[in-house]
């Protein structure tokens, strides 16, 4: 059983980005969602970090609420 904690430091480390809160920062300052745009179809992710966010997203998988804020967050 996986008893990581499921939150935003933690989807970025499963992302492979840099996950302490400075960086976290920095990723979301330079990084918008235009409007209408998908989080996984945004140009910054690779091809396995879009796949990973597809599938969060349509699996409704233990991913999927950090995935929605992770959204909300590049969609401001």
């Amino acid at each position: 059983m996986d008893t990581n904690p499921n939150d935003m430091p933690t989807l970025f480390a499963q992302l492979g980005l840099p996950a302490d809160r400075q960086s976290i920062d920095a990723f979301l300052l330079h990084h918008r969602l235009p409007p209408g745009q998908s989080l996984p179809d945004a140009p910054f992710w690779s091809a396995s970090q879009a796949a990973f966010l597809r599938e969060a997203l349509a699996q409704d998988a233990e991913w999927a609420e950090e995935v929605d804020e992770l959204a909300a967050r590049l969609s401001h």
